[in-house]
């Protein structure tokens, strides 16, 4: 039998399988494009590529059976895009097929802003971003990316400490072009969601399908890119997919708690891409900012604090959004439950934990950076494996400082420096033993860490 006969019976198998609806929106479209006997494989022709990708999904396992029921065998199923209306801006003949066709990519498009929002908090708009100093650039970078994707900044890499505003800045992002156009192809993961979805692809041997669905977007948002240092294979596949979207001018915008340079163990080649672009920092909001954050998040709420009790928050916690927005729930729900007044004083005695864990903790990346100013040096030299004896020393003080000046396990400062704990073991050694006679080295010593305990941040 050729591809036609092969299809016609098959054709008259499912729509007895499935209801009457599901075939004709889903089935009825598709066309007999050729049957390699060789290989068992038969080629049914689709609208697009996403429309390929959604069959594989979602009827690839029932049109098997039948199609191995037709033929006696074992049959492999390949969906090719670009079958659809035989002349350009003019619909086929067969309107059962156009109507097929119409629906398929409604609920293709339906199907797609519903995996959007899934993923992305409908509250996290351009809208509902309060804008200070600390992230303006970065929210008219983001904004410009969602009026003219693919050409604004291409791509927009977003960096800066753990709650801050990164996450909303990407979800604003994908909110804005969902909304604008539903049949645009989006796409928000962490990194480690790309990773899982790549492992699991690997395990269920869908590896292309992954690739095809994945290089087909129109954008890519991906978060914590940091956490792709050190997972080579999955770094090699996400090169060759930013590099096939940057390619055809697709929009990608990644998000780091660091800039792409400063991120230990990532591939040169992975940095290099990711500088491309704009990169933008998203600093500590000042009190003022963090005062509108407050009073923007409360605006939902039926609830309303008093100004002294806003201004309270603002000025005692300063590390992050999420922090403000955990104080300020916190006092409403007791509002709410004890149905009692809420003063500065109540407050603070509310808070008093939170405010606390406010005090500022020394980072090991603090450390690096501080150490990487103050002898002329960048943070990958210290992180580098190049031993001139001008890397080498400032190296050495930073993982000593490091030891000495947080609470991190010499593992722990080990992976952050690329090296195993038995170095940094060394490396503390060697610089106490040093001091002793080296009153320059002594001295330095002494001024970083005076800089580092008075400016933790």
């Amino acid at each position: 039998m050729n591809c036609t006969e092969i299809w016609g019976v098959a054709s008259e198998k499912l729509q007895i399988l499935l209801d009457r609806d599901s075939f004709e929106r889903y089935l009825t479209g598709l066309v007999p494009v050729s049957f390699n006997a060789d290989s068992s494989t038969l080629t049914l022709g689709v609208l697009n590529d996403f429309a390929a990708l959604w069959l594989e999904s979602n009827y690839r396992g029932i049109i098997s059976e039948v199609l191995q029921d037709v033929v006696g065998g074992k049959v492999n199923i390949a969906f090719e895009g670009g079958h659809g209306p035989t002349n350009p801006g003019q619909a086929p003949t067969n309107t059962g097929e156009t109507r097929a066709a119409e629906m398929l990519a409604k609920t293709m498009a339906t199907d797609r802003v519903r995996r959007q929002q899934e993923r992305c908090r409908p509250d996290f708009t351009f809208d509902t971003f309060v804008v200070g100093n600390s992230n303006r650039v970065a929210y008219a970078a983001a904004k410009a990316v969602s009026e003219n994707p693919g050409h604004a900044y291409n791509p927009l890499f977003i960096y800066g400490g753990s709650g801050l505003g990164k996450t909303h800045l990407l979800q604003a992002i994908a909110n804005e072009l969902t909304n604008a156009n539903p049949r645009t192809r989006i796409e928000f993961l962490t990194s480690e969601e790309f990773v899982n979805s790549y492992v699991e692809a690997l395990q269920s041997q869908t590896v292309r399908e992954f690739r095809r669905h994945i290089r087909s977007l129109d954008i890519l948002l991906i978060d914590d890119v940091q956490f792709f240092k050190g997972k080579i294979g999955s770094s090699e596949e996400f090169f060759h997919t930013f590099n096939t979207l940057h390619n055809a001018h697709k929009q990608i915008v990644l998000a780091s708690d660091r800039t792409p340079k400063d991120i230990s163990g990532l591939e040169q080649r992975l940095v290099s891409r990711f500088d491309c672009g704009l990169s933008s920092e998203i600093l500590l909001p000042d009190v003022e900012t963090r005062l509108a954050i407050l009073k923007k998040k409360q605006e939902s709420q039926s609830v309303k604090l008093s100004d002294d009790v806003l201004n309270l928050i603002a000025s005692r916690i300063p590390s992050n959004i999420r922090s403000l927005e955990g104080a300020l729930t916190k006092l409403i729900m007791n509002i709410t439950l004890f149905d009692s007044e809420m003063t500065a004083d109540k407050a603070e005695e509310l808070l008093v934990d939170k405010f606390e864990n406010e005090s500022p903790r020394l980072s090991i990346d603090r450390i690096q950076r501080c150490v990487a100013d103050c002898y002329d040096l960048r943070v990958t030299d210290i992180l580098g494996k190049k031993r001139p004896r001008n890397i080498a020393t400032p190296r050495m003080i930073a993982m000593y400082l490091s030891r000495k000046l947080t609470d991190n396990s010499l593992p722990t400062i080990g992976d952050a420096f690329n090296r195993n704990h038995a170095t940094i073991l060394h490396a503390v050694d060697t610089i106490e033993r040093k001091m002793g006679d080296d009153v320059n080295l002594r001295t330095n010593v002494s001024i970083l860490t005076r800089q580092l305990r008075s400016q933790p941040q």
